[in-house]
């Protein structure tokens, strides 16, 4: 069996499936600052395959708050709030991407793969997005990873894989987990995880820089779903 773990934390989206603007994600962010830090929100650190910890300490900083462990703590939980209130702006605005749905559709009735989520978001924001586009029926959000388990994206592989081991009463070596990203981070986090990568142009980054990160399995996007079925069977 193969573990999939789809996701993606990018400029235009809160994962591989998702579309969502940095306009609207900024606002998320304009709401939180100042419930969290009590001064007006000014600038959001780039968030490009990125962690929501490593975005929000950096974030603090850009707003001259030292990112305590208390600091990213409320931050976090103010982030939270916002996308709560904002479900129904985030279902409006956000869409799914063209293929997402009949991918992740058909990897769960694959028999020989388990499919969860590695993402930078927080674990209740991812929830509410994927609940919002009715994407997490087909996604075992408890042998997934998220962006409050770590700050680095590499730590993340290794906690979805462990997990999805203890969960499932199954070892998923190397060969076995597959990272589907849409960043250079997605791959390299993958990479120095030891573990195998499907990256897809599906966001900002190009093949071209996909396979300059050293992606070898790239797709355009996920409309061909029996290509992505061979590429991670393979």
């Amino acid at each position: 069996m193969k573990y999939a773990a789809p996701g993606s934390c990018r400029p235009r989206g809160g994962n591989l499936a998702v579309n969502f603007s940095l306009a609207a994600w900024g606002a998320m962010y304009e709401r939180a600052v100042p419930m969290a830090i009590g001064r007006p929100f000014q600038q959001l650190a780039d968030v490009s395959g990125r962690t929501e910890l490593d975005i929000i300490a950096e974030t603090l900083k850009l707003h001259e708050v030292e990112p305590t462990d208390e600091a990213i703590g409320k931050l976090a939980n103010a982030l939270i709030d916002s996308y709560e209130a904002g479900r129904d702006e985030f279902a409006s605005r956000a869409r799914v991407l063209p293929g997402a749905r009949e991918a992740l559709e058909a990897l769960e009735v694959e028999p020989t793969v388990h499919q969860g989520v590695l993402t930078g978001n927080l674990r209740a924001v991812a929830r509410i997005k994927l609940v919002a586009l009715g994407l997490e029926q087909f996604l075992d959000l408890e042998t997934s990873s998220y962006g409050d388990d770590h700050a680095d994206r590499a730590e993340l592989v290794a906690i979805a894989r462990e997990r999805a081991a203890q969960q499932l009463d199954t070892q998923f070596g190397p060969d076995d987990t597959v990272l589907i990203g849409d960043t250079p981070r997605d791959v390299t986090a993958a990479l120095a995880a030891g573990v195998q990568v499907i990256a897809v142009a599906s966001g900002k980054s190009s093949v071209e820089e996909l396979q300059a990160a050293g992606a070898r399995k790239v797709l355009a996007d996920l409309t061909n779903t029996t290509e992505l079925l061979r590429l991670i069977r393979a």
